[in-house]
Parts: C-alpha cells; sequence; structure tokens
C-alpha cells in the first residue's frame, strides 16, 4: 500500500493517530489545570513508566490541553549529568516575559529578572552563551544552595503570576535524571508555591523509579503529586489505536492479523505503532492479514535492532553489558539481584555497583527490594539477538 499515507508515527515523542487509553489521565489532568487556572489547589501529575508507554506523547497532550487554557506552559527534558539551574533559568526566563505583558505587574517582573540574573550569577549560568547582567549592589545574598535558592526564585515568580491571574504550568520530562540534590529542591520548590497556593502546577514523567527518588529526596512528595502509573494499552485500546488510523484510510486489519501484532507487541504504544508501520508497508492490499503481520514482525523487530534497542546497548561498559546479559539468560524479569549474581559467579555485593550504575542511566530499576527489571520492554529478547550465548 502507498507508504506515502500510512497513518502510523512510530519515534520519540511522536503524537500516534489515535492516543488510545489515556482519556482517564488526560481528563484528571485538564481538571487540575482549570482548578490552578481558577485559584483552587491541585495536585501536581508525575507519570511513571517504562520505555515506549508514551509518558513523553501525554506530556505533550496534556501541554495542548494548558495552551488551549491560555496558561504560560515551560517544558523540558532534563538530560544526565546537567545541572537543573542550567537547564531551568532559560524558561523561567521567557517565563517572565510573558508575565511582563500585564501592565500591574511590570514593577515586580523587573524585580524579578534582576532576581533571576542574581541567581544566574551566583550559579555561574549563561543563556544563549551570555551571562545575565547584574546590579551587584543590588545582590540579594543567594547562598550557593539549589534548595535554598530555587524555591526563593520560583515563589516570586509564582507570586507574580498570581497578581497577573495568569497560571503557570510546568513540563519535565525524563525527572529521574535529576541529582537528589536537584529533585529535592524542585520538590521543595513546589512545596512553597503549594502552601502559599500560588497558580504554578508541574507535570513530570520518568521512569518507574522516580516514585522512590522522590520520596527519598522529600518524604512529603507523595502528598504533593499524583503518581500515575503508566503500562501498556489493554487489548481492546491495542487495537484501536491499530485499527482507527488505518480506518480513516479506508484500510482494515483481519482478525488474526491484530492478534498477532497485540501479542508481539505486548500492548507497548510505541511498539503498536512501529508494527501498524510495517505491517501498511509489507501489505499489499486491505485488510492487512496475518502473512502480512508476521513480515512485519521481522522487519520491525530488524528496525528496533538497528536503533531503539541498540542506541542504548552502545552507552554500557563490558560490564553493564555483561551483567544486562546475564539478566536475559533469566527471561524478561523482574529478577531477584541474587539470582542475577548468581549466574554471574559472584557476591551481590560484588556487583552492585555495576547494577547502581545501569540504574542511574535509566537502563534497569528495581520494582521491589532486591528485585531488578529492565526499563525497556523486550529488552531480553534483543540482548540474546545482539549477544548470542557462547
Amino acid at each position: 500500500m502507498d507508504p506515502i499515507i500510512n497513518p502510523y508515527s512510530p519515534g520519540a515523542g511522536s503524537k500516534p493517530p489515535e492516543l488510545a487509553g489515556r482519556d482517564k489521565i488526560l481528563s484528571q489532568s485538564k481538571i487540575a489545570i482549570k482548578r490552578v487556572q481558577s485559584g483552587r489547589s491541585a495536585k501536581g501529575h508525575m507519570l511513571l513508566g517504562l520505555r515506549g508507554v508514551g509518558k513523553t506523547v501525554l506530556l505533550n497532550a496534556i501541554e495542548l490541553i494548558a495552551e488551549e487554557n491560555q496558561t504560560i506552559t515551560i517544558s523540558l527534558e532534563i538530560y544526565e549529568n546537567r545541572r537543573l539551574a542550567d537547564q531551568l533559568v532559560p524558561h523561567l526566563r521567557r517565563a517572565l516575559y510573558s508575565l511582563s505583558r500585564w501592565e500591574s505587574t511590570k514593577n515586580q517582573v523587573s524585580k524579578a529578572f534582576q532576581m533571576l540574573a542574581e541567581f544566574s550569577s551566583v550559579f555561574k549560568i549563561s543563556v544563549g552563551g551570555v551571562e545575565m547582567e547584574t546590579d551587584l549592589d543590588a545582590i540579594r545574598e543567594f547562598t550557593g544552595d539549589i534548595e535554598i535558592d530555587l524555591p526563593e526564585l520560583i515563589v516570586e515568580i509564582g507570586k507574580i503570576a498570581n497578581q497577573a491571574e495568569k497560571a503557570i504550568i510546568m513540563f519535565i520530562d525524563e525527572v529521574q535524571y535529576l541529582s537528589e540534590k536537584d529533585l529535592s529542591a524542585l520538590i521543595v520548590s513546589l512545596h512553597k508555591i503549594n502552601q502559599k497556593g500560588y497558580p504554578l502546577l508541574l507535570f513530570g514523567a520518568g521512569l518507574p523509579q522516580l516514585a522512590g527518588l522522590a520520596g527519598d529526596a522529600k518524604s512529603y512528595a507523595e502528598r504533593l503529586f499524583e503518581f500515575q502509573a503508566i503500562g501498556p494499552l489493554e487489548r481492546d485500546d491495542a487495537i484501536a489505536a491499530l485499527v482507527q488510523p488505518a480506518g480513516l484510510e479506508g484500510v482494515e486489519y483481519s482478525e488474526d492479523a491484530l492478534e498477532h501484532i497485540v501479542s508481539e507487541t505486548h500492548g507497548y504504544p510505541y511498539f503498536l505503532q512501529e508494527w501498524g508501520k510495517h505491517a501498511w508497508d509489507v501489505a499489499d492490499e486491505s485488510p492487512i492479514d496475518l502473512q502480512d503481520a508476521r513480515k512485519a514482525t521481522t522487519s520491525a523487530i530488524e528496525q528496533l535492532d538497528r536503533g531503539f534497542f541498540k542506541v542504548r546497548l552502545s552507552r554500557l561498559t563490558p560490564k553493564e553489558k555483561e551483567y544486562m546479559r546475564t539478566m536475559a539468560e533469566l527471561g524478561p524479569g523482574p529478577h531477584r539481584s541474587g539470582d542475577i549474581a548468581d549466574l554471574i559467579g559472584v557476591k551481590v555485593t560484588a556487583v552492585a555497583p555495576v547494577r547502581g550504575s545501569l540504574i542511574k542511566k535509566g537502563m534497569i530499576y528495581s520494582p521491589s527490594h532486591g528485585d531488578t527489571a529492565f526499563t525497556v520492554p523486550l529488552y531480553d529478547q534483543y540482548l540474546k539477538r545482539a549477544m548470542p550465548a557462547e
């Protein structure tokens, strides 16, 4: 069939043609945004899930809701080994520019810009390669401790937003990559905003370990956020994600083709898009049948091996690869850490640093004490293909 009108969109954060099975989360998010916008309290949301479940897609969809409701939005993705302050300051600067449009807040915004410049000076942050100018005579004596200084800055911006009667909605992806101190500073900032009732709300997304990391950073995090577990789609929703986009182009699936694809993808949204794309491309005509679906499995796996799976393996050290390959030998998991160590032939304590490094890199996580699981679905199968057993 014509690849030009192929309706599927596999990609990092690419919006699928049919956002199936996520209506409840979108509805709850819209309510939270509207509550904050009307001056009422609301909890921020943290979307937790494995790679490929569509967390980024959901964040983008919620951001669109915020934009449609005329809020000021801040959107960023956290990168490993980079300070939160470096990544957040340019976005706070743009938010202040937006707040400067109201005559009633011009003086406060001017002071906040000075405060932002002083904050940037203390933390040696430049915007666009240029350091922000600051009046040294008016320095606020920031401490250089992000847990103290960031809340002061965020609260000041929230105060201005409150005066302007304008909500600020923040969207932060890959939150698990924040250092413990930076995550703590962010949580403290939002806690203070919540206490004062200012119209600023956070929607974040990250791997499953984020809930534990947030709790470790500040015990009250669980009362500050709604932690939403984002998993694979239920069977009917998975089928809808395949059928509805194709139906708009006048293309149907046979029942056994749908069952094959849902089984192979385990309902993970990213994989459904990948299989749907390949099934469309290999099919000669409608309906897409079981033979087309099986061909799609072969080509989709080849595509995933070259990109989605391989790029993650290339980031690992030899010891980390050995640990992951041993996990794969045990199956999809989760597995007891002791069982992995036993199969390697060492004590648990000997591989603890390797396990810790893999968790930090976002390759594995601990669903419960002593357990270890892959953050990437189907990764055990890929490792067996990429690193055949000797």
